[in-house]
């Protein structure tokens, strides 16, 4: 749920679109599929704080993870990459996953998520973004790579089947299982891919040997 790529040096890497200023551009439709975005985000925090429709919410989420890949191929295939686009994206994706692992905290007797879990989510989140902030600023592409995506997608995993396992129709023993593995899975992947975002930084940080 970002954008990829992983490069190590300064310069952009080969095909990397530079996006548009902030103007009548950024008002094109990956950006307003992504608008919409935190507008479902809205929906689902209320879905889960009035209980009772989970298997809704959980499609709802779904859904909402489905929609970034969206608007991610159509701002790449039609140029349409924006500075609105770059900033506005990871934001509602944080948005949205955090968020779904703060309110399913509230639940976590029945939900499988603790504080452990939300912790390290948001702890890494912001880490990387403003690792990331400081970077771009400084002129160096830092996108997000491959274990920055299966971070993301383990994690929309683990929301899902926590919000279906507090569904009468679905809880069970076995599902609850099976949640808890994906769940400690996909806070695992999130710390390592912090790590490794670290030490990519970190890298690029270092002053060029002459």
């Amino acid at each position: 749920m970002t954008d990829s790529g992983e490069g190590t040096s300064s310069d952009p890497p080969a095909g990397f679109q530079t996006p548009a200023p902030i103007d009548s551009r950024s008002l094109n439709l990956p950006n307003l599929i992504t608008l919409s975005r935190l507008g479902l985000a809205v929906v689902l925090f209320w879905l889960i704080y009035v209980e009772g429709f989970w298997i809704s919410a959980a499609i709802l989420f779904v859904v909402s993870a489905a929609t970034d890949a969206i608007d991610g191929y159509i701002a790449r295939k039609y140029g349409q990459v924006t500075t609105l686009g770059r900033i506005l994206d990871p934001f509602v994706d944080k948005i949205i996953v955090c968020g779904a692992f703060v309110f399913l905290l509230e639940k976590k007797a029945d939900s499988g998520v603790n504080s452990w879990m939300v912790m390290s989510v948001i702890g890494r989140e912001m880490f990387v973004t403003g690792l990331r902030s400081f970077l771009e600023q400084s002129g160096r592409d830092f996108s997000a790579a491959f274990i920055g995506k299966a971070k993301m997608a383990l994690q929309c995993v683990a929301i899902t089947m926590s919000l279906l396992s507090l569904s009468p129709k679905v809880v069970s023993p076995t599902f609850n299982f099976y949640r808890d593995i994906v769940l400690w899975a996909a806070v695992a992947v999130t710390v390592y891919s912090g790590l490794s975002y670290a030490i990519r930084g970190f890298q690029m940080l270092r002053p060029k040997k002459p």
